[in-house]
């Protein structure tokens, strides 16, 4: 019993409280929602489950900020890896999983789908997403991403009266076990190679006692063979996976029609949270056991960007379904953040200031995110799936705080002044310049110039007065004439646009770190 002492006291089950916090109100929402015969009508379980989270972001926010400083420390036997970069992390999931749970009520109300359900998995995949990106070890790594997975299954498909987010659901579904496939396969390999002691028993001494699944162990042993021909394969599919997972080209085909076919504010989830996961996991293997083959990885990291950048700005430009179009831009903004990563490796000794610059980037693409997706959940549309352009035709002018709050969401995707989404690609440029990266910051700023066709295409609809209306016995149907329900929708909005103005003109603290 002695030996499995120092285990069982390095299992710190407090350092991770606002996980076990999240997954366990996820349960008691679960059984409210169970046990409440008239839930499904007044939705009291999605009102609990959005106070829960607000409250627990609020919590989480004094602890780390006021109450306990945060340190850099291992628990679980170096399963997971805690620090300020994992306390910014869990805020950012929170914040976006309570936004997620904003939007998703009204949705759930107006379709009558189960609302416990539904708030139930928002909030297990975030907590999953929170482990996640505080994985030291591969093992714990590939558990949390598949939690997180199988909620993201189920929120896709989410609403069953919908043939498209069925679809959706069957697309997400295979090629999210291709990406998990990728994924295990490079995982193994590492693991082939690190625990096989006839290999390294020599050359590498004390093989025998580290665990060929640990970061640690892993940098060092790429460390010292950068050009072994298996780790840099496992490398490669590792990357593959998590490019599936943030949808960088080549592995983004799934994106268009995955966010086509989901539920407006899975739409969102996927957009924010999913892809922020995915880049701080790239982030912490690339500063981590990755970090040894920075000359293999440069050259494959800068060419899938590019290829990124171009290909989503490109393929958006022909869309004129908005969440299809969104889902592409969001890919060019993956290829923008592979930038950062890039800067980040090149700099291992002062790699602060990209890694700050990443996060400052994922907090304003959550805040213009959000803002986007929150004024569009509120359109009442006979398909929620399909949102055109000409269904935003002079809104501006119809409800000027929505058309407002939009506009100043879609000029900060675009990284037009004075909104948030400028500072953060300005920072973004000053990094590749700083880095070296000249060819990569060529292709973001033209990247940039394209996506002002297509985003400002949509603020020409929003602002300008319709199109001459044509003579049709079928009157057209304006999904703006009715909108209830949407006082604390509109709080948000404002909040969220008040928040872009303020970070496009002053970042306070944050622009003394950048």
């Amino acid at each position: 019993m002695e030996a499995y002492l120092p285990f069982s006291q390095d299992n710190l089950w407090y350092e991770i409280w606002p996980e076990l916090a999240l997954a366990v109100g996820s349960l008691v929402v679960l059984g409210v929602n169970l046990f409440s015969k008239s839930d499904s009508k007044t939705g009291f379980s999605g009102v609990l489950a959005i106070c829960f989270q607000a409250g627990l972001l609020v919590f989480h926010l004094f602890d780390y900020l006021a109450w306990h400083h945060t340190f850099d420390r291992i628990t679980f036997s170096g399963m997971l890896s805690h620090g300020i970069q994992g306390d910014v992390m869990r805020s950012f999931f929170l914040l976006a999983s309570l936004l997620v749970s904003l939007i998703g009520h009204r949705y759930i109300l107006k379709h009558s789908l189960r609302i416990g359900e539904f708030h139930h998995l928002v909030m297990l995949a975030s907590a999953g997403l929170m482990l996640l990106c505080q994985s030291s070890h591969f093992l714990m790594l590939f558990v949390a991403l598949e939690c997180v997975a199988l909620c993201f299954y189920a929120l896709v498909a989410f609403n069953r009266e919908s043939a498209k987010s069925l679809e959706a659901g069957i697309k997400y579904l295979i090629f999210g076990a291709l990406s998990s496939s990728f994924l295990l396969f490079g995982i193994v390999l590492l693991y082939g190679v690190g625990a096989n002691p006839e290999v390294w028993g020599a050359s590498f001494p004390g093989s025998e006692a580290r665990d060929a699944l640990s970061f640690d162990y892993l940098g060092d042993l790429i460390r010292e063979n950068p050009d072994h021909l298996l780790l840099r394969t496992g490398i490669v599919l590792i990357i593959a996976g998590i490019a599936f997972k943030i949808g960088a080209a080549p592995f983004q085909i799934w994106v268009p029609d995955v966010y086509h076919g989901s539920p407006m504010p899975i739409t969102a989830f996927l957009s924010v949270s999913s892809k922020a996961a995915g880049f701080f996991v790239l982030l912490n293997l690339v500063n981590g056991p990755f970090a040894g083959a920075k000359d293999f990885l440069l050259p494959l990291l800068g060419f899938v960007a590019t290829f990124t950048i171009f290909f989503g700005n490109l393929a958006a430009c022909a869309q004129r379904n908005i969440k299809r179009m969104l889902g592409l831009s969001g890919v060019a903004h993956a290829g923008y953040l592979l930038v950062a990563i890039m800067a980040s490796l090149i700099f291992p000794g002062d790699s602060d200031r990209a890694v700050w610059v990443l996060f400052f980037y994922m907090f304003v693409y959550l805040i213009a995110s959000f803002s986007v997706f929150g004024v569009m959940s509120l359109a009442d549309l006979k398909d929620d799936n399909e949102h055109e352009f000409a269904d935003y035709e002079n809104l501006a002018r119809k409800h000027p705080l929505f058309g407002f709050a939009l506009v100043c969401g879609i000029g900060s995707l675009a990284g037009i002044p004075p909104f948030a989404g400028f500072i953060s690609k300005l920072l973004l440029v000053s990094v590749a310049v700083e880095a070296g990266l000249y060819f990569s910051l060529a292709a973001m700023i033209i990247g940039v110039v394209i996506s002002i066709y297509y985003y400002f295409g949509w603020v020409r609809e929003i602002t300008f007065h319709p199109r001459p209306i044509v003579k049709d016995d079928e009157p057209k149907h304006d999904p703006w004439n009715k909108l209830s329900e949407i006082g604390v929708i509109k709080f948000v909005l404002i909040t969220l646009t008040v928040v872009s103005l303020v970070f496009g003109i002053w970042q306070g603290p944050f622009g003394d770190t950048f």
